[in-house]
């Protein structure tokens, strides 16, 4: 493992900085918009009647950051920052054992450290009950089997859409908008659901910083289940999309050893 640790090592530190960056910008997103002191709270969009409308720029902006996140990583890591999507990419065969465990890791910490960042800068303005320490939970009067089904759909749709868009090279340079847009669509439309975790180590990284793990279980679940699923789907079907599926996955890390 200390073989692929030092050649590789600016790819593992890439996905821990990629996650990291979404949930200190999710974090801090959050506490801006739903925090009765800031302004979005006190204006004509505060309340829950209004939630939709602030989960748009919510939407938009971190949408935007995991485009920008693929563009920047995305030739060299692949731009998982999520260990249910190494561990579907180490299904397919694109990724050696010792990467899984480090690509794992690295997100880990990454997540893990921004959400004690936010924690300790931000005090009681991300302890406060409409931000919850930015814990992935179902909202009532949604439950936890409603949250589950969300998870497993809004992840499975992500990762069959991504492996096509991949594996085409007419298709390929789309994998970062496809991938902002849908997570957009998902912040705004989905959230209410399951809190939008699609990510063990996110949600593994906020139930550690408010010490609440009750639904954590779900995201340790649902979208790795719903990856994988998706993964022997592509593998099983692809003959399907020929017309457009026309190149292999790529395997990851590509930092020169």
């Amino acid at each position: 493992m200390i073989e692929n640790f030092k050649p590789n090592w600016r790819v593992y530190l890439m996905e821990a900085a990629g996650l990291a960056g979404f949930v200190l910008g999710a974090g801090l997103l959050t506490v801006f918009l739903e925090h009765p002191d800031f302004p979005a709270m006190q204006s004509r969009f505060g309340g829950t009647e209004n939630a939709i409308w602030r989960r748009v720029p919510l939407g938009v902006l971190m949408g935007a950051y995991i485009a920008l996140v693929i563009r920047l990583f995305g030739e060299k890591s692949g731009a998982h920052i999520n260990p249910a999507t190494t561990w579907t990419f180490f299904r397919l065969g694109k990724i050696s054992f010792a990467d899984l465990i480090l690509y794992t890791l690295a997100q880990f910490a990454g997540a893990i450290a921004a959400a004690q960042l936010l924690k300790a800068t931000l005090g009681e303005w991300f302890a406060h009950p409409l931000i919850g320490y930015g814990v992935t939970k179902p909202m009532p009067p949604h439950g936890s089997t409603e949250a589950f089904v969300a998870e497993f759909i809004i992840s499975f749709v992500l990762m069959f859409a991504v492996l096509i868009i991949i594996s085409s090279k007419s298709l390929e340079k789309l994998a970062a908008p496809v991938s902002g847009v849908l997570i957009a669509l998902y912040l705004i439309f989905e959230l209410p659901f399951s809190g939008m975790s699609l990510n063990p180590a996110r949600s593994f990284a906020a139930a550690l910083a408010a010490n609440k793990w009750e639904h954590l279980w779900i995201y340790f679940v649902a979208p790795p289940l719903a990856m994988l699923l998706a993964a022997e789907i592509y593998m099983r079907s692809k003959g399907a999309f020929s017309s457009i599926v026309d190149k292999e996955l790529p395997d990851y890390p590509k930092e020169e050893k």
